[in-house]
């Protein structure tokens, strides 16, 4: 009766994502369950080794430090900040977690949507995108959604940020 009181973008800025009015939230947990439980038992290993995990929404954050990641950690050394697996994130830092934070939250989203199917598709973009002789992650489907829904223009930049 009152629709044309109120735009479409005040619609669409109070309305739920349309996956949230199609499957439930605890229905896509579900499915990206198997994936968590990669990332829970990694950051069991994080956990172990004395770092610790927070809570962010319905994703768990593991880091084994709560600042800056020292410079001098063999963390250092891998091609990425942060990672997700399923509902879990884990960074090199609760720092490096604050800044790419929007950019992994898409990653769980992908993983709501394709659930254990996502461990085939995101490699599968990136061997397609270096047969096309582009690069393997900056082209990748689900990096370029994650860095346009984040706001972020260039993936490397944006994980480089957090290094």
């Amino acid at each position: 009766m009152f629709g044309g009181l109120v735009s479409d973008d005040a619609r669409s800025r109070n309305s739920p994502p349309a996956q949230d009015l199609i499957v439930p939230r605890f229905l896509r947990i579900l499915w990206a369950s198997p994936c968590s439980l990669v990332g829970l038992s990694i950051g069991a290993l994080v956990l172990l080794f004395g770092g610790s995990v927070r809570r962010v929404g319905c994703a768990l954050e593991f880091a084994p430090y709560s600042g800056q990641c020292p410079s001098n950690s063999r963390l250092r050394y891998l091609p990425f900040s942060a990672i997700t697996f399923g509902h879990v994130i884990l960074g090199h830092s609760f720092q490096d977690l604050v800044t790419l934070r929007a950019h992994e939250l898409v990653h769980v989203r992908q993983y709501e949507r394709l659930g254990p199917l996502f461990f085939i598709a995101y490699p599968a973009s990136s061997l397609l995108a270096a047969a096309r002789g582009r690069c393997p992650y900056r082209n990748n489907h689900f990096e370029m959604e994650a860095c346009e829904t984040s706001s972020s223009r260039d993936p490397v930049s944006t994980v480089d940020a957090a290094k």
